[in-house]
């Protein structure tokens, strides 16, 4: 966040401002590990090493957390944003997207979500 704060101009509010400033540091991060990912040889995945169960977490919530990875990019952050209780302006105002769009976007994250846990 002191990185980005000379950027701020004041045109959104603080919390906008902070979540479009968060997200776009994740995607960047998100891009780097995928560019390092590519470059391995896969020898971590060979080891399972990386596979981690949490015991508290109960089988739903894994299929919840298995459906959610499933999703575009752009989904996540939008569903992550609103089970944040993030209001749809809220949302829009970070993701640059009007509200009704916001609204459509969640309307069919849902009904995508339902039917992969349907099937």
């Amino acid at each position: 966040m002191w990185k980005a704060y000379p950027s701020y101009d004041g045109t959104a509010a603080l919390s906008t401002w902070t979540y479009r400033v968060a997200l776009n540091v994740s995607i960047s991060n998100l891009r780097k590990e995928t560019a390092r990912r590519k470059r391995e040889d896969g020898y971590y995945q060979e080891l399972d090493v990386l596979h981690w169960e949490n015991p508290i977490v109960d089988e739903g919530m894994e299929q919840l957390y298995r459906v959610i990875d499933q999703l575009k990019a752009l989904d996540k952050a939008v569903l992550i944003l609103s089970l944040e209780g993030c209001k749809n302006t809220e949302i829009a105002d970070v993701m640059g997207m009007s509200p009704s769009t916001i609204s459509t976007r969640l309307y069919r994250i849902k009904e995508q979500l339902k039917i992969f846990v349907t099937t």
